[in-house]
């Protein structure tokens, strides 16, 4: 709805919505008629054109927008989906915390929000969908930043990126101080309001990671209304710092470079920014640029040129005796920089569902890391710091479990203070049940910190992996993953075995060194919290969640179909026998608990498109709509089981909904318990797939499930990074299935156009097809 602006003076005001537009834009949809929609610029302050939607198109329209459930559109919905929450509860949480209890809840959402009672508050009513979204500041896809001063040797101009054409910016940035506090520069409390063109985004203290030449930021910015900085005004926040940043960049990919003039230090800073560390890394190395890096933000150094003296953080170690006679306790030094009293003390009132929730609905946005020492003779000593105390303090484990979201940022903030209060090397272990998210937490820590996983898959015997027993702990090499670890404290070089899981075997090893670039090493499996292996480590985190809890819950939905009611905990017994009686146990003393409520349907992130068909293409076809820079491929064999519950009625068809899908591929037991969406020519194909052991296959056999359909396959694989394209030959099949797949729906639509399968299109699943 913002593209239907026709006034700009105020942000979020009803009057400047055409209205009428927007209306016959719905209703020419709605006929299947194609019609013009407006494009909005907020630099120019104006609409620049319109762009055509097509009638016949899409047969889904989403209208998004602050005012989408306004009166004048209600009966041009179907469907009317109303969130609240979120940032804008953040907000209120911090302002309340920074004025106390002078202003009321209600008084707080008038001024900071002054349109959101009158006129949004009363439409959300009408809703028939209804979310309240829990954010909280997500480092899953933070930013990476290298920033240097533009006169650097080696620093390259735009015009070095030919083929990209460079876009400018210009951005007034303001910092809000809270009444109460001092004239010292405490920037973790203060409030950041950037103004582009007509809108405002507001973004709540100095979040960032300064780790090494990396400024890491998470996505925590999010847009309000002009009236918002007013009504903070109003409240007694001060603008204490502003300046003008003009920005000249250039996007490539996932990589942007820009340079960046700050009027206030008339200076001008080149810029890399991207998601992948490694990536924004590697691209100062080809662009020659290497420093020096500035790791302080523009309002750093804007108040040092002002002379404004800046808080720092306190001493990491108190020269104070400790008050306990049998432990040391210290607390670790916050490197997020980022206010911990975020959600603050709300009254408990009796609210409709779209005021924001309060604090007994909330978890704290951070904790604090605290530090133990297992040596009693060094109870009540003052020097903390010696060389000796590093060797024995460790960290006190967190009494509460965490979402995924803020078990990341603590788990960032350990690894920062465990270097900090011992030094190199830090190991961290994560463990947890298959599917549980360990993998994905190991790398996302790994693209913050800069560091190497390693999977405890490396260490798995020949012989074992040939015997299905990939849960069973003397499946690992103990005696070689005991070396490696003892390596790595050491400073020693060692070698990392790499395991083949196609051929079942060993195939080889690779280097392995802490250095000062890199004095993290992960481990990650099902047993990393074995008490053979933890006592090694200095970081434990235990996973679970994820698709692990979906199959239990799928268990209990088709029992619960038979008649059959079981507890989740007879379920557990029976499905995941080796996770009962030698994983779980040894999760409750990990430092740090996560609790993964991932769910591969309802996310974006974890879909792929898929185009599918029958028909024969051409290996150089297929070539041909690859990048040949990046082109890869494979080969490998699966075999699919579906198990279907006794007492369903299937009429001679056998339906997705009614069955779980086991694959064996490689000497693996991969599990889908979720069947994929259709739109149109398109399988949204969730990704389930976790891996489960042998003895997960029995527990489902014992509980009643069926083997109903054994489909032998073979799979040739070309991928680009983009775009995957998969020919599946099944046994017994008349034809090979060609499968196109991609998270971008019009890339996978144009390769689709491209080998020319337009008519051919199947959704149906190969297996069941036959």
């Amino acid at each position: 709805m913002e593209n239907y602006r026709v006034g700009v003076d105020e942000g979020n005001d009803l009057d400047s919505i055409d209205f009428d537009a927007l209306v016959q834009n719905l209703q020419d949809l709605t006929e299947g008629k194609d019609t013009l929609i407006p494009m909005f610029d907020y630099q120019q302050k104006n609409r620049i054109g319109s762009k055509v939607i097509k009638g016949a198109s899409s047969g889904v329209v989403i209208v998004d927008g602050t005012y989408a459930l306004d009166a004048r559109l209600r009966s041009l919905l179907d469907i009317r989906v109303a969130v609240v929450g979120g940032v804008h509860f953040s907000l209120i949480s911090k302002v309340q915390y920074d004025i106390g209890d002078s202003c009321s809840l209600d008084s707080l959402i008038d001024s900071i929000f002054p349109l959101f009672r009158k006129h949004i508050e009363p439409d959300l009513h009408h809703a028939q969908i209804r979310i309240n979204n829990r954010f909280v500041s997500s480092f899953r896809e933070a930013i990476y930043k290298l920033k240097c001063r533009s006169e650097a040797p080696g620093a390259c101009s735009i015009s070095a990126f030919q083929g990209n054409e460079a876009q400018t910016d210009n951005f007034i940035e303001m910092y809000l101080r809270p009444p109460s506090a001092t004239e010292e520069a405490r920037i973790n409390d203060w409030i950041k309001m950037r103004q582009s063109g007509i809108r405002y985004y507001l973004s709540i203290g100095d979040q960032r990671i300064v780790d090494k030449n990396f400024i890491i930021r998470p996505k925590a910015e999010f847009e309000v209304g002009r009236m918002t900085l007013g009504g903070l005004l109003d409240l007694g926040y001060s603008v204490v710092a502003s300046y003008k940043r003009a920005s000249t960049y250039v996007v490539y990919g996932n990589l942007s470079v820009s340079f960046e003039t700050i009027d206030t230090l008339d200076e001008t800073f080149m810029v890399l920014r991207g998601t992948n560390r490694k990536t924004v890394g590697a691209e100062a190395l080809r662009m020659g640029i290497n420093g020096p890096w500035i790791t302080k933000s523009y309002l750093e150094m804007v108040l040092e040129k002002k002379g404004v003296p800046r808080l720092n953080t306190p001493p990491l170690f108190p020269n104070t005796p400790t008050t306990s006679n049998q432990e040391s306790v210290i607390a670790a030094p916050r490197p997020i920089r980022t206010n911990p009293n975020l959600v603050m003390k709300l009254e408990d009132l009796s609210q409709p569902w779209t005021r924001s929730p309060t604090k007994s609905k909330m978890e704290p946005v951070l904790a604090t890391w605290h530090f133990i020492s297992s040596d009693p003779s060094h109870a009540g000593s003052s020097v903390i710091g010696s060389s000796s105390f590093r060797d024995t303090v460790k960290l006190v484990p967190m009494p509460d479990s965490y979402d995924f979201d803020r078990g990341l940022l603590l788990s960032v903030q350990a690894i920062q203070a465990l270097l900090e209060n011992k030094g190199l090397p830090v190991i961290v272990g994560i463990g947890g049940p298959s599917g549980s998210g360990k993998t994905s937490l190991a790398h996302k820590m790994a693209n913050i910190v800069g560091c190497e996983v390693v999977s405890l898959e490396s260490y798995f015997k020949s012989e074992q992996v040939k015997d299905f027993k990939y849960d069973d702990f003397s499946s690992l090499d103990l005696s070689l993953l005991s070396k490696n670890i003892s390596d790595i404290r050491n400073g020693r070089r060692t070698k990392v075995p790499i395991f083949d899981l196609e051929t079942g075997a060993r195939s080889g090893f690779k280097e392995l060194e802490v250095s000062e670039d890199c004095g993290v090493i992960i481990f990650e499996g099902v047993y990393a919290l074995h008490p053979e292996i933890r006592k090694s480590l200095d970081l434990w985190i235990a996973v679970v969640g994820g698709v692990h809890s979906h199959l239990i819950s799928r268990v209990q939905r088709d029992k619960s179909r038979m008649g059959c009611f079981m507890s989740q905990n007879d379920i557990m017994m029976t499905v995941f026998p080796m996770f009962q009686q030698h994983i779980e146990p040894h999760l409750v003393h990990a430092h740090l608990k996560i609790r993964n409520d991932f769910d591969p349907v309802l996310s974006p992130e974890s879909s792929l498109f898929v185009l599918k068909s029958n028909k024969q293409v051409a290996y150089q076809d297929i070539l041909k709509i690859l990048d040949p820079a990046k082109f890869c491929s494979s080969a490998q064999n699966f075999i699919d089981m579906y198990l279907r519950l006794p007492g369903i009625p299937t009429n001679g068809q056998l339906t997705e909904s009614d069955c779980i899908r086991v694959r064996i591929c490689e000497g693996r037991f991969a599990l889908l318990i979720r069947e994929p969406l259709r739109e149109g020519n398109f399988i949204i194909q969730p990704k389930v797939d976790f891996d489960i052991s042998i003895s997960t296959v029995a527990g489902l056999l014992n509980l009643g499930y069926q083997a109903v359909a054994y489909i032998e396959a073979s799979a040739f694989i070309y991928q680009d990074g983009k775009i995957l394209i998969e020919v599946d030959h099944l046994q017994d099949a008349p034809s090979p299935y060609l499968q196109i797949k991609g998270v971008d729906k019009e890339a996978v639509a144009a390769a689709g156009s491209t080998l020319k399968l337009d008519g051919s299109y199947t959704t149906k699943v190969m297996s069941l097809a036959l």
